[in-house]
Formats: structure tokens, sequence, C-alpha cells
């Protein structure tokens, strides 16, 4: 059974740090997936906030460069996103989503609010 679960979003102020954490259960080892956290403002669309993939290369927006980190943990199946020096524009819900040829999963999202 699928289950992806998202964790550590929170209230934050600007400057602040947060540590977000995705726990999969997926099918085929975990290890073969293109691992991304997204995100989501209101009234905005979802955007591709930074990925890594099963070699460890990442990539991230250009809005987060610097200042967040995408790992994974293959042995305990998760992936996490470090955030530092976070503004007020990174308030959004943060998705996880794991992705194997066919197989493409998202979570619930955890909320991140940035605010004084």
């Amino acid at each position: 059974q699928v289950r992806i679960a998202e964790s550590g979003g929170g209230l934050v102020q600007p400057g602040g740090s947060l540590r977000l954490s995705c726990a999969a259960t997926v099918p085929i080892n975990f290890s073969y997936y293109l691992l991304s956290w997204y995100r989501q403002a209101p009234g905005k669309q979802r955007e591709l906030v930074a990925q890594i993939a099963r070699n460890y290369t990442t990539t991230y927006a250009d809005s987060v460069k610097g200042r967040f980190t995408i790992s994974r943990d293959n042995n305990q199946n998760t992936v996490h996103l470090e955030m530092r020096s976070l503004k007020p524009e990174d308030t959004a819900v943060y998705y996880c989503r794991t992705q194997y040829r066919l197989n493409d999963y998202w979570g619930l999202g955890t909320q991140v609010t940035v605010s004084s």
C-alpha cells in the first residue's frame, strides 16, 4: 500500500528555519525514485521547489537556491527539505512527490507559514 506522509511544517518568523520530512511507503525499491518537493501558495500554481535523483543529483528553484537543501535517506525511505532564511513568500503548502516510471505518488502536504 502506498503512503506518502509529510511532516515538519509550522509557523516560523522571517529568517527562521524549518526541516520538512517525507516518509514514503512505495512499491519498488525506494532508491529508484526521483524525489521532489513542491509548494503551492494561495491563489498560485503548484511549483517545483527541489528535486533529488537516484544518483543524488539535486536541482532547485531559483527562488530557494542557497537557502534550501534537499536530501534523501534510502535506508529510511525518507526525503528531507532543510529550509533556512525563510521569507514570507515561502509561505505555502509543501508537497512531497515520488516518481519512478508509472509510479507517481503525492502526499497530502504540510503547511509552512512564515510570518512575524
